[in-house]
Order: structure tokens, then sequence, then C-alpha cells
């Protein structure tokens, strides 16, 4: 009998023992998890990195799609040109950016109807399939020989047209066509002043600028700094697209322009793995990673389809995030918009656009209040740490396994060793 109730005392001291632990186990859990939700409410589409094999999957997540690859400018040395041709080759699935950016989804929320965005590149063709009715060009804009910037239009505003699962992220949005090049993609610090002045005039909702420029123009400086007073959301490549003559193991890391401009969302190309390609331009200062690897959209003519990346094709899908939260939260400023964006991506080492968040999170005031300083950027999202988190963890299962143990020796000592000794310590049995 006094052995019936020690063990059942030694199993009501276990049963307390492991409580405490799984109680400082749940607590800890609680905690991290609430540090999480505060930074992404809702899950993303994919992790970065767990699930996915080790070899880079093809752009359309499985066969490559065989498609004409879309030239971000034309060799500026060369005696002549002649404008990119119409693709013949038609996308046969949904390529893996949009899934992984949950597109699908994300238009049953927004489409961005009601939201212009300017879009500063090598021009946009007014009819290009996917995006008659919607595009206006000053100047011109309107002929894309490059056949780039209509590239990027069809990712933020097209429609898909007879493929509509290859739409863009905005497709119920305007496009204002505006050339920071000249006829070749080469991009000047003048055309894109003048662009961007002139989107401010057309009180454009969003600038979405294609270009990078290596060294910084005061005037550009002024021209942003009056974008962003004027109330539109300014994103930019974080760097100039690769192109077969650059060597990014041979570039030093630099701040290009304006994405390096206070209050400019500054982004980055990435892989299906969530890592920036190798042959990206090395830079600093980023706000978002955007797919940027394998992008399938439609150019100025024909119906056909084209491969690009770069950092210009994720700054695009950015700028199209931008739209629809712009629909969805009309009354958040321009700085809540960016805010938004980034305190919503997937957390990484460069934090991860995802649109779907962007629109449906419900964020307190730190995400929406009131617009930073026209000289500060939007704040950075950082990844949290989980160290702290991780040692709680640690001393809470060795508590209760140290416990267990004393509980266990308390239990032999007082039961195991009386019988034994009674017993002379011969065997059970004997």
């Amino acid at each position: 009998m006094p052995a019936a109730r020690l063990l059942t005392g030694a199993g009501l001291a276990a049963a307390l023992l492991l409580s405490t632990g799984a109680t400082a186990a749940t607590a800890t859990t609680a905690a991290t998890g609430a540090t999480a939700a505060a930074a992404q409410a809702a899950p993303p589409v994919s992790a970065p990195v767990a699930g996915l094999p080790a070899a880079l999957p093809a752009a359309d997540g499985g066969k490559a799609q065989e498609l004409p690859a879309m030239p971000p400018a034309f060799d500026p040395d060369a005696d002549d040109v002649t404008c990119t041709a119409a693709s013949k080759e038609q996308a046969k699935k949904q390529d893996w950016s949009r899934q992984r950016l949950d597109l699908d989804r994300l238009h049953q929320y927004s489409t961005g109807t009601g939201v212009t965005v300017a879009l500063i590149d090598t021009g946009v063709a007014t009819g290009a399939a996917g995006l008659d009715g919607r595009v206006t060009a000053e100047g011109t804009a309107g002929d894309d020989c490059v056949g780039h910037g209509t590239f990027l239009a069809g990712l933020i505003a097209g429609d898909g047209g007879d493929s509509p699962r290859l739409a863009g992220v905005a497709p119920g949005a305007k496009i204002l066509a505006l050339r920071g090049t000249d006829e070749r993609g080469q991009a000047s610090a003048d055309l894109v002043v003048q662009a961007v002045r002139q989107a401010i005039e057309a009180k454009a909702d969003v600038i979405a600028v294609g270009v990078a420029l290596t060294k910084r123009d005061s005037a550009l400086t002024q021209a942003v700094a009056d974008a962003r007073k004027a109330g539109a959301v300014v994103v930019a490549a974080a760097a100039p697209d690769p192109t077969t003559n650059n060597s990014s193991d041979e570039t030093p890391s630099r701040t290009y322009w304006p994405a390096g401009e206070a209050g400019v969302l500054s982004v980055a190309d990435m892989l299906p793995a969530g890592t920036r390609p190798d042959t990206a331009l090395p830079t600093t200062g980023i706000d978002l990673a955007a797919p940027g690897a394998g992008v399938v959209s439609g150019g100025p003519r024909g119906d056909g389809h084209y491969l690009g990346g770069g950092a210009s094709v994720a700054a695009a899908y950015a700028a199209g995030a931008a739209a629809v939260v712009r629909a969805t939260h009309p009354d958040d400023s321009a700085d809540a918009v960016a805010r938004r964006l980034t305190a919503t991506a997937y957390p990484a080492d460069i934090p991860q656009l995802d649109p779907y968040a962007a629109v449906t999170t419900v964020l307190g005031d730190a995400g929406s209040g009131a617009p930073a300083k026209a000289e500060q950027a939007a704040e950075p999202v950082t990844v949290r740490d989980t160290s702290s988190a991780d040692r709680a963890m640690g001393r809470a299962t060795l508590f209760v396994i140290l416990g267990t143990a004393g509980v266990l020796a308390v239990l032999w000592g007082a039961f195991v060793l009386p019988r034994a000794r009674a017993r002379g310590w011969r065997p059970a049995g004997k």
C-alpha cells in the first residue's frame, strides 16, 4: 500500500514537471509566433528554400518553356539594330513567378482597378496584347522598339489576353508609358528626370522605374522627392539588368539610382530558391526581392510570349503589388503602402514580396501610421531573431529531462532498495 501511494505520488510529480516544461515551451512558441504574425499575418505561398529540389527548377516549374528572350537593351555600339521581332511561341502553362506570388488568389481580392502606374523604361506599345485600351503614352513612349517596357507592363497590368493565368499583378490598373531610355534602351538621367516629372503631372499613383543609373543626379534626387510629396509610391530596380557584357564577379557592389534615393522601394531579382541569380550585379540597400528569372510576358508585337529576367522584372512585380494595395487601401499614404509591402513580405535575408499578404493582412499603427519624413526611406523589415526562443525551449526541455530523472531516482531509492534489502540482495524469485 505505501508502495502504491509512492508510485501515485511519483506519477503526479512527473506529470507536474512535464506540464511545467510543456507550458514553458508553449509560452516560448506563442511569443515567437506572435513576433512572426506581426511581421506577416498571412502564410507565404512557399518557403524560400524548404521543399524545393536541390537543382534549380525550370522557369515553368517543370520542363522548360522554349520561348525567345526579351532583351533589356540593344548594343549601343552597333551600326544598325532591328526591333525585337514578334514571338511565334506561346507559353503552355503558368510560370513559377505567378505561382510564387499567388496571383490567382490575389485577384479574388484586388486587380488594381482605378490605379495608374507610370512605367519608366523603353516605352510601351499602346496596342500590345493584353494591354489594349489601358495604356497611354507620353511623346515617343508609345513606340517600343526594344520591347522591354511592354514586357514589364504585362507583368504589372496585363490581363493575359488568351492566357488569363499569365495576367500581371494588377490587370485592372492603367499604364502611363514614359521613356527613360533612348530607342536602343540606353538609359539617361535626363530622360528619367523628365519622365518622373511627367508622372507627377499626370498624378500617377505608382511610379515604376525599370532602369538603374550608375551615378546619382541632383535633378533626379529632387524629382523623386517631389514625386513622393505628391503622394506617389516610387519603385525602382535595385540594379541594372545583366547583359552578355556583365560579369558580376568583377563588378564591385555599389548603389544604383533612383533605387538608392530616400523613400524609393529598391527591388532585386530572385530565383525560385529565394536567392539572387549569379549574374545579378551586387548592390546594397535592397528593400524587397521578387521573381526575376525565367519570367513569362508579352511583347509589343504579336501575341506570342517571351522569357525575361533581372531586377527590372522584379520591380515591375512590386509596382503591380503597390497598385493592388492602393486599390484596396485607397486612404493609405504612399509611405503606408510601401511599409505594407515590406511588413507583409516573407521574412528572409531580403524580404520576399507577397502581394496577397499585402492586400489582406490587417496591420496595426506601426504598419499604417503617419508617413515617414521625406528624407527617410520606408523602414526595412529585418529577419526575426529566434535565438532567445530557442534557448528558452532548450532550457524547458532540459528541465523536464532532469526532473523526470530525479523522480525516477527517488522512486528507485524508496521502493526498489527496501525490497532488495529484505531479500538479502538476492534476485527476485530466488
